[in-house]
């Protein structure tokens, strides 16, 4: 299970991606990812070109395992942003939150492995089209910004691999051994995980933020946003309360993003705030109860396919007898 195509086309020694978080992905936590033998992913977000640069160099100074960088296409400056990371020597791009027709052949000039997040059988088959190597299928577990189908994992994943034959890459409700031979069964050739990496040691996010997660139980994320054709998950708390109840009274777009306001996420991440900041979470963080090293990370889930693949091999031999 540890070489897929995903594995050879990104040089990389396990098919284990980190998602490229806004306010989490900094150059530490993507090195301790690509170090441990998956690809780190930088997520480039919220940086403007000078912040970029010297984690860029800071990243490069602590690893020499491939990495990558992701930014959301939504950014009017995605061509300025996406250069300067292809300028510091980025081979590997993930793109999301807009339409990659608009970057790929930037991309596909300077020689990258280019992925782009997806949420849609559509949306798979587009970037296939264009040329990108492989595609993240994202499913409505996940944190953070998730797609507008509100398509699960489950069973977004094998209509995906069905439909392309780029090699798919399950996100979305993975946080063990359980969830990435769960997703290897439904035809996917790596995973990313997002939350199980927020809640370690080398994540950057402000320790309330983890603590949150730690405490989390399975029905304390939600689902805010809707109401703007934006739907986001984040952990329960006094901002996903008034957000909800806005939604729920009527009131417009502007209004809720009045609510909402400018610096949200940071303040959660940064700040600590996880009453009044956005706590973007997936659904596995009820799953998640201990902070970890990235190295710790790794090895219990890789520690753990053999055994779940054995019992699952046992269920098939009790069926057939």
């Amino acid at each position: 299970m540890t070489e897929t195509r995903v594995t050879r086309i990104l040089d990389i020694k396990y098919p284990i991606i980190k998602g490229g978080m806004v306010w989490v992905s900094n150059a530490e936590l993507t090195a301790a990812v690509s170090n441990a033998g998956g690809l780190g992913v930088m997520g480039i977000g919220a940086m403007d070109t000078r912040i970029l640069n010297a984690e860029l160099d800071k990243l490069q100074s602590l690893t020499n395992k491939p990495f990558g960088i992701s930014f959301p296409l939504i950014r009017p400056d995605y061509e300025a942003m996406i250069g300067a990371a292809l300028d510091k020597g980025v081979k590997v791009v993930v793109t999301s939150a807009g339409n990659p027709a608009k970057i790929y052949k930037m991309l596909e000039s300077a020689g990258v492995v280019a992925i782009h997040v997806i949420a849609n059988v559509k949306m798979a088959q587009k970037a296939r089209d264009l040329g990108y190597h492989m595609v993240v299928a994202e499913g409505f577990e996940a944190g953070g910004h998730d797609g507008k189908d509100e398509l699960t994992t489950f069973a977004l994943i094998p209509q995906v691999v069905d439909a392309v034959d780029i090699p798919v890459i399950a996100a979305g409700g993975i946080a063990d051994a359980r969830g990435m031979v769960a997703a290897f069964a439904l035809g996917a050739e790596g995973i990313q995980m997002g939350t199980r990496f927020v809640a370690t040691k080398e994540s950057p996010v402000h320790e309330n933020f983890k603590y949150a997660i730690i405490n989390a139980l399975d029905t304390d994320t939600t689902i805010t946003g809707r109401k703007l054709n934006d739907p986001v998950r984040v952990i329960k708390n006094k901002l996903s309360r008034e957000i909800l109840d806005a939604e729920a009274s009527g009131a417009s777009p502007e209004e809720i993003l009045g609510i909402i306001g400018p610096d949200r996420t940071y303040m959660a991440s940064v700040d600590g705030d996880v009453k009044d900041g956005s706590v973007m979470s997936g659904q596995i963080s009820g799953m998640i109860k201990e902070i970890k090293s990235v190295q710790e990370v790794f090895d219990e889930l890789l520690s753990g396919i053999e055994p779940v693949i054995d019992k699952i091999g046992k269920l098939s031999a009790r069926t057939q007898t």
